[in-house]
């Protein structure tokens, strides 16, 4: 029997099963079943009915409750909050199917993998998965990890075959090696928008329609906040929270913040230019030259939500959260090009706007001299220096509520402008992910 053959054969002899239909769960319920697998899914024991009349229309059958889902399934992807995954998976991993495999789609795999190991059955295989990005998103080249925790290679054949309609780029990783790779390409990554979001919040000011906050830099700033912001909280809690890594990373982030601040309003240019230089060549030893970077000029200006002036007519800014990003990698020893390959959109659309800032001749030296003579930013860069210190207390604290009220609140004040940002964000993405694209093949050349 040819591969081919045995995967048509398992598509016709195995049952999907996932354990939580939001956004994520629903789309690989979708994808699966549109690749020919049978698929069966549950949300909610208390709103079987409102779910099953949502996805009527759906291909693959929605069943009351989790215990359902695991009495037939061969493959339980448990696809729910990472604050909730040991609850849900007590409940409902000791009716799991003789023989069968479960896995998880969370942010931070410790908890997972603990879970499975103490409430499903010992004869049970546990291949957990992650994909690298939202739902809405096209899955085709994405990075998909796959954790082979426990599993022979029947097994592993299975959920290969089955991710294989994704089309995306499959990494094989430990759970201790997800969840560090994880934090290193996205704990810094929330912090730092997350915190532009409150800061603006704060001010009351929506940065599109002001002025000095439109153009190049600012384009790809604001468009990535209000994507983070376009989605829902526990998808960036749980990794924060969860995974000790990240709580190292985005109190360091707020440390950082607060430290290159301190040495502006104080007028340190020695002292700030020396440790963001070093922080470059730590950073970007790789780029000496400053060439093949991944953003430039035009696709900066392309991607705006309001109308202004050309960046050489723009207010100079400090751009103090994204000097903190790389501070932040710098003081963390962490090469983010080193984690290209498991890296959300994200993640390489503000890798991109950092390299951007840090290796176009000239700019990073004129961001140094704004920051200390200038004031004209000073109340937004104090606003922000707040805000990243409020969201690093949070975490710290572990405090999901508090979490969960600061992201709502700014997601509200955001709301008139998210969808269109979505947009605008899904075609950066593109253009970035060709952009990584050419790079990789250039280097490979």
């Amino acid at each position: 029997m040819t591969a081919q053959e045995e995967i048509e054969h398992l598509k016709t002899t195995k049952v999907v099963g996932i354990i939580g239909l939001g956004d994520m769960g629903a789309m690989y319920a979708d994808r699966f079943s549109a690749a020919g697998w049978k698929v069966v899914g549950s949300d909610r024991e208390d709103k079987y009915e409102e779910t099953k009349r949502k996805y009527a229309s759906n291909a693959f059958e929605v069943l009351p409750t989790g215990h359902h889902v695991s009495r037939i399934a061969d493959y339980i992807i448990y696809s729910v909050e990472a604050e909730n995954i040991g609850k849900i998976v007590l409940t409902y991993g000791p009716s799991t199917k003789m023989g069968a495999i479960v896995g998880g789609q969370t942010s931070c795999k410790a908890p997972e993998i603990a879970a499975f190991e103490t409430y499903v059955p010992s004869d049970v295989d546990i291949i957990s998965l992650h994909s690298l990005h939202g739902p809405k998103v096209d899955t085709t080249g994405q990075p998909l990890v796959l954790v082979r925790h426990k599993a022979s290679d029947e097994s592993f054949f299975f959920v290969k075959s089955l991710v294989s309609c994704l089309q995306s780029k499959t990494v094989c990783l430990t759970a201790k090696e997800h969840d560090r790779i994880t934090a290193d390409t996205q704990a810094v990554t929330h912090a730092a928008f997350l915190s532009m979001g409150v800061a603006w919040k704060e001010s009351n000011q929506y940065p599109w329609e002001t002025p000095r906050w439109i153009g190049g830099i600012e384009n790809a700033k604001i468009n990535i906040s209000l994507r983070i912001y376009a989605n829902k909280w526990h998808v960036y809690a749980g990794l924060a929270i969860t995974n000790p890594s990240a709580h190292e990373q985005v109190l360091q982030y707020a440390k950082s913040a607060t430290e290159l601040f301190t040495m502006m309003i104080q007028g340190n240019k020695k002292d700030l230019q020396e440790r963001l230089e070093a922080a470059r060549r730590f950073v970007f030893h790789h780029n000496p030259h400053h060439d093949s970077l991944l953003l430039d000029d035009t696709i900066l200006e392309e991607f705006s939500l309001g109308k202004g002036p050309p960046n050489s007519e723009l207010q100079p800014n400090s751009h103090l959260s994204l000097l903190a990003i790389v501070d932040s990698w710098f003081k963390l020893g962490i090469i983010p090009y080193d984690h290209i390959i498991c890296s959300t959109p994200l993640f390489r659309i503000f890798l991109g706007v950092s390299e951007y800032l840090f290796c176009t001749p000239g700019l990073l030296e004129r961001c140094i001299d704004v920051a200390v003579s200038d004031p004209s930013f000073r109340a937004d860069d104090l606003e922000f220096t707040f805000a990243a210190r409020r969201w690093a207390d949070i975490i710290s604290r572990g405090d999901y509520r508090l979490y969960e009220k600061t992201f709502t609140d700014t997601q509200r004040f955001f709301q008139p402008k998210i969808a269109e940002a979505n947009a605008v964000g899904n075609k950066m993405i593109k253009t970035i992910l060709l952009r990584v694209k050419e790079r990789e093949a250039s280097q490979n050349a």
